[in-house]
């Protein structure tokens, strides 16, 4: 069942995983509004599928205790980053899930490397990290605007215009480090249309609930919007590597968006295959012997081991309805 539901997970995101070393452009190679054929009554349950398999995993993963997991975000304003997380990591136990969401440096971040504050909130073994956008803003946003290059104070042999490939070779680098200590890192751009974006921006006026979610400075943006292309397409082409790929998740319709996020993390978790600590001769001893102790202490008329005797009686009504009586 297992090795079924892999295949299944495999095949349903190759589509949007970028090949490594591939060349990228964007609007020719990936469609925002791409949904496999799907419709939205049979993504309900194939995000509840995929919740409740993230879950299983991410219980091995903590008992584990070796591997982690780092999982960035990227989109567009409006692309729909916090739905995502909110959907795709509620089934999952929240002491194991570490969100880290970055906005404009503090003083004392100006004052590090630009990787810096990303490695300061990675996550630890046994837990899943969320970057809600990550380190990637650096060759984004600031290649956008380049005017934030000058309040990073990088010394002039550190600018030019090799500045890009650099923070690419780093950032690839970096990851490399994070993959081979344990540490797997996914990625995720939430691809947004024009359009689309237009209809959400609306939507936050629109709506007084969602009138705080409203920023002039996203419409701003949008003035931006080939630029910001074009640095999406640099960045997918520069950094989707074997061993942290990136994957183009179609988010023009959230529900789908949210199946293939789901789907993606819990790919990464397959291949981790975490498995739960198997407790050595001397341990099992003890436990059975606590185990005794324990039954000893029922009261008159309890069963000696309630979950023991919850199981046999389970069984015991599988069997009668299979023998047709």
């Amino acid at each position: 069942m297992a090795d079924e539901r892999a295949e299944t997970i495999a095949r349903f995101i190759e589509p949007l995983r970028v090949e490594p070393g591939s060349k990228v452009d964007l609007a020719e190679d990936f469609d925002p509004s791409y949904k496999a054929g799907l419709k939205k009554k049979d993504g309900v349950e194939l995000l509840r599928t995929g919740v409740e398999l993230l879950a299983e995993y991410q219980s091995r993963l903590a008992a584990q205790d070796t591997y982690g997991v780092l999982m960035c975000l990227q989109a567009l304003d409006a692309g729909g980053k916090d739905g995502t997380i909110r959907h795709v990591m509620s089934g999952v136990n929240p002491q194991g899930v570490k969100v880290s969401s970055f906005k404009v440096p503090s003083a004392e971040e100006i004052g590090h490397d630009y990787l810096w504050r990303y490695a300061c909130r990675l996550p630890a073994r046994g837990e899943i990290g969320i970057f809600n956008r990550s380190h990637y803003e650096e060759v984004l946003v600031v290649r956008v605007h380049p005017e934030i290059l000058d309040r990073q104070r990088l010394p002039e042999s550190a600018r030019g215009p090799s500045i890009w490939k650099r923070r690419y070779r780093a950032i690839n680098d970096w990851e490399r480090h994070l993959a081979d200590n344990g540490f797997k890192v996914v990625k995720i751009f939430l691809n947004l249309s024009r359009e689309e974006q237009r209809a959400r921006f609306l939507k936050r006026i629109d709506l007084p609930e969602k009138n705080w979610k409203f920023s002039a400075a996203d419409v701003r943006e949008r003035r931006f919007w080939d630029d910001y292309q074009r640095a999406f397409s640099a960045m997918l082409s520069a950094t989707s590597t074997e061993w942290a790929p990136w994957y183009v998740v179609p988010a023009d319709r959230k529900w789908f968006a949210r199946i293939c996020a789901a789907a993606v993390l819990a790919h990464t978790l397959i291949g981790i295959d975490p498995q739960y600590p198997v407790v050595d001769a001397q341990t099992r001893k003890d436990l059975r012997a606590v185990r005794r102790s324990l039954e000893a202490e029922a009261p008159e008329g309890a069963p000696a081991d309630p979950y023991e005797a919850e199981q046999r009686r389970k069984k015991g009504k599988q069997g009668g309805k299979g023998s047709g009586r």
